[in-house]
């Protein structure tokens, strides 16, 4: 139980990470028998992973930065939001990932954002809870949310399309293409071999402009043999959608499963080719960044090449 307790502390320093370290004290609640993520993710930190991109839109490759930030915290499962004031006791613990790209078309920018809350005890909570995305460029921009109640995800759709604007959908889900890269870092055995019903990511959708359906998808897992990516004793896991994309992960085989690229291959709208984007690790940290936010801070981004 000694352990334990330690354990429910550790996991409430990094989910307040970004909120006042006060609340500690009140943060024990209802939390005995949680099945634990590795404790490489209690360590009061978030890791920063910053990838050089190349970037399949309109009828070219852009270069750009991609940036995963892992983090633990506190989350709940009746609101879907992060646990911040500790008086509610419908709470649990999550692996979230903000994914973040930035990249520019021709003279204007790009930037996407996706949200990914996915549940430490996988057995109990077999489904990602919550998933966010946003799409900003000089036209304008987007942004969708999923939720996951009564076994279907629910879409909420805000966009400055005329025929995309204000629109709710709903869909029922084996998988999330969002969250894979989440149950990677818990673990790849989580994900299984074989033919699947999967949404695909709300950036896919946005950029497609396309509705959230589930497609049929072959996932295959294996050594990389390949050269494109490096690091040490590499796995991959392929998607093949029925639609004609492809997109491998390739990561590392022990805990905590560093992600060290992907890449994707897909028919741009625009012109119908087929282009690669692909993502090159570059940097890696682990750093309490909420508490790194004054000037002299700055001069961290350059370790991080950014």
């Amino acid at each position: 139980m000694k352990s334990l307790r330690i354990l429910i502390v550790s996991v409430v320093l990094v989910c307040n990470g970004c909120t006042d370290q006060t609340k500690v004290k009140s943060a024990v609640i209802e939390v005995s028998g949680i099945e634990k993520l590795d404790t490489y993710w209690y360590q009061g930190k978030a890791e920063i992973s910053v990838y050089n991109l190349e970037q399949n839109r309109y009828a070219d490759v852009h270069p750009g930065k991609a940036v995963m930030i892992f983090v633990s915290e506190d989350f709940l499962t009746d609101k879907q939001v992060k646990n911040d004031m500790y008086k509610n006791s419908k709470s649990i613990p999550i692996l979230k990932n903000n994914a973040i790209k930035k990249f520019t078309t021709g003279v204007y920018d790009y930037s996407t954002m996706t949200s990914v809350f996915t549940p430490a005890n996988r057995s109990k909570y077999n489904h990602t809870l919550k998933v966010s995305g946003s799409v900003q460029e000089w036209c304008g921009h987007t942004y969708q949310q999923l939720n996951y109640r009564d076994g279907k995800y629910s879409s909420t759709l805000h966009s400055y399309f005329e025929n995309e604007a204000d629109k709710k959908e709903t869909e029922t889900s084996s998988l999330l293409e969002d969250e894979v890269m989440n149950l990677i870092r818990m673990s790849p055995s989580l994900i299984s071999e074989g033919e699947v019903d999967m949404i695909p990511s709300l950036e896919h959708q946005r950029l497609k402009h396309g509705p959230m359906k589930s497609e049929r998808v072959v996932i295959e897992k294996g050594d990389y043999t390949e050269h494109e990516f490096s690091g040490e004793t590499l796995k991959f896991i392929k998607m093949t959608f029925k639609e004609g994309r492809v997109k491998e992960i390739v990561y590392e085989s022990e805990s905590p499963y560093k992600i060290v690229g992907w890449k994707e291959v897909d028919a741009s709208v625009f012109d119908g080719n087929q282009r690669v984007t692909k993502a090159t690790l570059d940097t890696q940290e682990l750093w309490p960044y909420w508490q790194q936010n004054a000037l002299e801070d700055t001069v961290l981004r350059e370790k991080l090449g950014l």
